[in-house]
């Protein structure tokens, strides 16, 4: 199986989240090369091929121009899958290249299953596995739903040129409001559940994730009940997230939070009832009062 990765670079830096394509490819066992529009020196850590083309000559976004950039790479390479991230680039020009091709495309994927595509529907609370229709496809990958990987070593470039399209101009990028954390790069974190109470209880569970030197995560009620900022949700409606360690406290498990954690390498989840759906992907469950255990916990890893 071969796959030809879209990797993105913005401002002279390619983005740390192309490295979940390599993840992906990993997770198939399959060839890779790499179609990339940045700056010279703007490389993924990626021994591999990488088709290149200069984004101060075509801009680091023309949609038309790098369409045809892509499909010049696809005819050299004759690719199984094109895979793009799930990201606003990704949105963008996978479905134009899709409907070059005239092939289909699967956007957000979160897993794979027996050759097939796992993808979110029904307002993220059920999952759907499905097998392309076409011989070739097009295919975009929800961030954090595969580890981000880096292969090593240079780069072999390949050199892309096309003629532009004068109807649309790169203006710039306007970044959106930095958020306080990142939960897709923390490698611990512990999240604060409805089964906390209330907010004053919030610093609680805060505490445990400092002396952990993790972040603070949370479920979408928690958040929807404002004793948490948005950044910190945890969930198909917040952030993916698959760090080494993963304390759910107070957490049920709704099917849109274990979708957004359930990667995670260990997790521990602290409920009142032995019987919540959390307890289905906790490697240890710790039945007893959150406001109690928690607490007691944070006191004795702090000595």
């Amino acid at each position: 199986m071969k796959l030809l990765l879209i990797g993105e670079s913005r401002e002279g830096k390619f983005i740390d989240y192309s490295y979940e394509l390599f993840g992906f490819a990993e997770r198939l066992g399959a060839e890779t090369s790499m179609v990339l529009v940045g700056r010279d020196g703007d490389l993924p850590e990626y021994g591999g091929t990488v088709y290149f083309a200069d984004s101060a000559a075509c801009g680091e976004y023309n949609p038309e121009l790098h369409k045809k950039l892509v499909l010049a790479a696809i005819e050299r390479e004759k690719p199984d899958y094109v895979v793009f991230s799930h990201s606003s680039y990704g949105w963008d020009l996978a479905p134009r290249v899709a409907a070059a091709l005239q092939v289909g495309q699967l956007s957000e994927i979160v897993g794979v299953a027996d050759g097939a595509f796992e993808l979110p529907c029904c307002s993220q609370k059920m999952r759907r596995t499905v097998k392309p229709a076409t011989a070739m496809a097009v295919l975009t990958l929800q961030g954090g739903a595969f580890p981000a990987t880096k292969p090593g070593g240079a780069a072999q470039l390949q050199r892309l040129e096309a003629e532009g399209s004068d109807k649309v101009k790169f203006v710039g990028y306007e970044a959106a409001e930095a958020r306080d954390i990142d939960l897709a790069k923390a490698e611990i974190i512990v999240s604060a559940g409805r089964g906390i109470g209330k907010a004053e209880n919030v610093p609680v569970i805060a505490a445990l994730a400092k002396v952990l030197g993790g972040q603070l995560g949370a479920s979408r009620p928690v958040v929807d009940s404002g004793w948490v900022e948005h950044s910190h949700q945890v969930g198909t409606t917040g952030q993916t997230v698959s760090p080494k360690l993963y304390v759910a406290c107070g957490i049920s498990g709704a099917i849109q939070h274990l979708a957004g954690m359930k990667k995670s390498g260990f997790i521990v989840a602290i409920n009142k009832d032995k019987d919540a759906p959390i307890n289905e992907v906790a490697d240890v469950l710790v039945v007893a009062d959150v406001m109690q255990f928690v607490p007691a916990l944070t006191a004795k890893l702090a000595k």
